[in-house]
């Protein structure tokens, strides 16, 4: 119980700290979020994008993936989710798509969450993404913003990831391989880490989203 107590506070305090610097990725319409997400070690993601259309719904989202061992999604009521895969069985990319009559609406937002790992060990990792509209639009948000320079209009989504503690690879790995495995004991852990970080990242990422829809109408 302590463990699991440690761990909250620590996801806690880096969304509090997110929070406050939210007013630098408000801006973007389609971004990705996880506090805390180190090299090398597994995180919740939350992929946020707002409609950017008044008479049309986003039904589908399509978000690559640097090639993850894990991947898994988080139950949308409305919404079917399906993880592509190589001859590797590594993961390169997620589709959402809304059931029919439903999806995104005008001047709305929606989060998508994805447990997957274990990130890149890299400074920085790229989550090109294609956004698909119920009159056929289709947003394809892969461009790079240069340092210094104003936000494109469909900006790539990029995330920053903290270098990784000592003992945080092997642990990573011990904890994938014992999911795989269906050993009950992390199987609970990886749900209660998806659980939290979900619910966490939905406050950070409606108050990002409504300053974002509030400047769009402004």
């Amino acid at each position: 119980m302590n463990t699991i107590l440690r761990r909250i506070a620590v996801i806690t305090g880096a969304v509090a700290t997110a929070t406050v610097l939210t007013g630098g990725v408000a801006s973007a319409h389609l971004a990705v979020e996880a506090p805390g997400a180190k090299q090398g070690v597994s995180s919740v993601l939350s992929f946020r994008i707002s409609n950017e259309s008044d008479q049309a719904s986003t039904t589908v989202l399509t978000v690559e993936l640097p090639g993850l061992k894990t991947a898994r999604t988080e139950t949308m009521p409305g919404w079917d989710a399906v993880v592509h895969r190589d001859s590797n069985n590594l993961a390169t990319s997620v589709t959402w798509t809304a059931a029919p009559g439903t999806g995104v609406g005008p001047g709305r937002f929606q989060r998508f969450v994805l447990y997957a790992g274990p990130m890149p060990k890299q400074d920085t990792v790229e989550f090109k993404a294609v956004q698909t509209y119920s009159d056929g639009r289709v947003d394809t948000w892969d461009q790079p913003t240069p340092a210094g320079a104003d936000e494109p209009e469909f900006p790539l989504p990029v995330l920053t990831l903290a270098a990784a503690d000592p003992g945080d690879g092997h642990s990573h790995g011990t904890e994938d391989e014992s999911v795989q495995a269906g050993h009950p004991e992390t199987d609970t852990d990886a749900a209660l880490w998806f659980g939290i970080g979900g619910l966490i990242l939905g406050g950070v990422g409606a108050a990002a989203g409504l300053a974002a829809l509030a400047r769009t109408h402004r």
